[in-house]
Order: C-alpha cells, then sequence, then structure tokens
C-alpha cells in the first residue's frame, strides 16, 4: 500500500477521474428516467385486458431480468451492429457528442432498470384500492385522468424506497460499462491502473467515491420519503396536540 500515493490522488485526482465521475453521473440519471419511463409503461401492460399485450410485456420482464447486465451490454452493443439493426453513429446535438459506446449503455441499462422498475410499479399499483378507481369513475373522471389524478400519485409513495434501492444499484451498475469502451469513472481508474499498477490505491479510491455518491443518494430519499409522507406525520401530531 503506497499511502502517499493515494492520499495525494485522493485529496488532489486529476481532472481526468472528475470527468469520468460526471459521465457516470449522467449515464446514471439519464438511465434511470428512462427506466421508470419504461417500467411504468411495461406495469400498465401486464395489467391491460389485451392478452398479446400480457405475452410482451412478459417476456420483456422474464427477458432482461433473468439475463445478466454484463451480457446484456455486449447483446446490444456488438449484436445489435452484427445482426445489421443499427450501427450506433455518433449523434452530435450542438455541443454534446453521444459516441457509439454510450448509445448503447444507456439503451442496455434502461431496457434493464424498464423490467426491475415494472415490477415495482405493479406492485405499487396493486396497493390502491380498487375502489378508489370506481368511485373516480362513478365522479365522471375518464380511466386516464383516475389513474393520473388518484392512482399514481399514492403508488408512487410506495415506489420511491425501492426506487432509490434502483438508483443505487444504477449508480454500481455502470462501473461494467468499460466492457464496450465507455470511459466512465471506473473504466477510467482501470485506464490510470494500466499507466500505474498502482491496482489497491485506485480501487479503494473508487470504493470510498462510490460510498459517497450512494450515500448521498441515501440521504436524499429519506428526505423524499419524509416529504411525501408529511401529511401521515401531520395526522399523528394532530391528535397529540388536542389531548395537550
Amino acid at each position: 500500500m503506497d499511502f502517499h500515493y493515494f492520499l495525494e490522488f485522493l485529496f488532489n485526482p486529476p481532472a481526468i477521474v472528475w470527468e469520468g465521475m460526471l459521465v457516470t453521473i449522467y449515464i446514471s440519471v439519464i438511465a434511470q428516467f428512462a427506466g421508470v419511463v419504461f417500467g411504468l409503461i411495461i406495469a400498465l401492460a401486464r395489467g391491460s385486458k389485451s392478452g398479446l399485450l400480457r405475452f410482451i410485456s412478459g417476456f420483456y420482464v422474464w427477458f432482461w431480468r433473468g439475463t445478466p447486465l454484463l451480457v446484456q451490454l455486449l447483446l446490444v452493443y456488438t449484436g445489435v451492429a452484427a445482426a445489421g439493426f443499427y450501427s450506433y453513429p455518433e449523434i452530435v446535438l450542438g455541443p454534446i457528442s453521444i459516441s457509439g459506446p454510450m448509445q448503447a449503455a444507456l439503451i442496455a441499462l434502461a431496457c434493464n432498470e424498464g423490467a426491475y422498475m415494472s415490477e415495482i410499479f405493479r406492485s405499487a399499483i396493486g396497493t390502491v384500492g380498487s375502489g378508489q378507481m370506481d368511485a373516480a369513475r362513478a365522479l365522471g373522471l375518464r380511466p386516464f385522468l383516475a389513474f393520473r389524478l388518484i392512482v399514481l400519485p399514492q403508488a408512487m409513495r410506495v415506489v420511491i424506497p425501492p426506487l432509490g434501492n434502483e438508483f443505487t444499484l444504477m449508480i454500481k451498475g455502470t462501473s461494467l460499462l468499460s466492457i464496450i469502451g465507455v470511459r466512465e469513472f471506473f473504466g477510467t481508474l482501470q485506464d490510470i491502473n494500466s499507466a500505474t499498477f498502482k491496482t489497491f490505491e485506485l480501487f479503494l479510491f473508487a470504493a470510498i467515491w462510490y460510498l459517497i455518491l450512494t450515500s448521498i443518494l441515501g440521504l436524499f430519499q429519506n428526505w423524499l420519503e419524509q416529504r411525501m409522507s408529511r401529511h401521515e406525520l401531520a395526522d399523528r401530531i394532530r391528535p397529540a396536540a388536542r389531548t395537550r
């Protein structure tokens, strides 16, 4: 253990490390957001009256939950291009450039996350009593409005805790992206390790920063849970206040 190198790297890392950290963060945020959207759509499809939609959504969940993320990354990046469906050309949107490996990473992570989020949404929607939807329909609300205004807000309170856990797994899962050439945080450290051979020091540095990121996310998750359940706290306080 080279303590001098480790401490110097810990408190004064090169700029390329921060660039890799930024890549990790924005890949995680974009893929998680897309995964939540996919998950909600798949959950609704699994609960639809159409047998075809139920079959397609069930197959989707079965495949993406049943295969390793590393295999999915390789299939999306190499398999799709080899089959001729999409060659991953570089996409330039003004000052933003999205490389082929980055596109494959976002697609694979979002599709993988969508399978897990669909089960979370399906379970959360099931906790809302069907009578509330019936009451909304009786008041004249259309099914979409009743779901958006009554069912979904209540389901989101159940979704928040597992959503935070999934986002934590997403941040850690980005460490696999170096296998397809995405230089995120861990991939950048692997490149530095190839030049310096300071394996233990660099990977200990990586572990510390992954802990920092997931800890910050955990604090935000706790704040959000308390924020969404503040009315329950108020209901518990009012009887005590009346008693006093």
